[in-house]
């Protein structure tokens, strides 16, 4: 990780990252906290995990699936698509304007 990286942190908001995995397809918190990291960088800890993935239900971007063991999958719901396409484009335009504002490197 660079320096900056460790001064300021990361974008690490758990909701995006949850559903941007889940985007993918359904999936239990370990498969989600491997995914997780392994797109972004970022590893979330069970705690932060578990908590935005009961905030994620309880708003209806989520679900739990029937499950035969102990681990619970989860699959994003239209409204959680359309919540994470929303949230997507409007930092697309925040990436985008941050980048055409930066100088030219030298």
């Amino acid at each position: 990780m660079r320096k900056s990286q460790l001064d300021l942190g990361r974008f690490s908001d758990p909701s995006l990252l949850i559903l941007s995995s889940l985007a993918a397809g359904p999936k239990h918190g370990y498969a989600m906290m491997e995914d997780i990291y392994l797109f972004s960088g970022t590893r979330l800890e069970p705690g932060t995990l578990y908590g935005a993935i009961a905030r994620l239900e309880q708003r209806g971007w989520i679900e739990a699936l029937e499950s035969e063991d102990r681990r619970r999958p989860y699959r994003i719901t239209p409204a959680g698509v359309a919540f994470l396409r929303e949230q997507l484009t409007s930092w697309q335009r925040v990436i985008a304007t941050g980048l055409q504002r930066l100088p030219a490197s030298s």
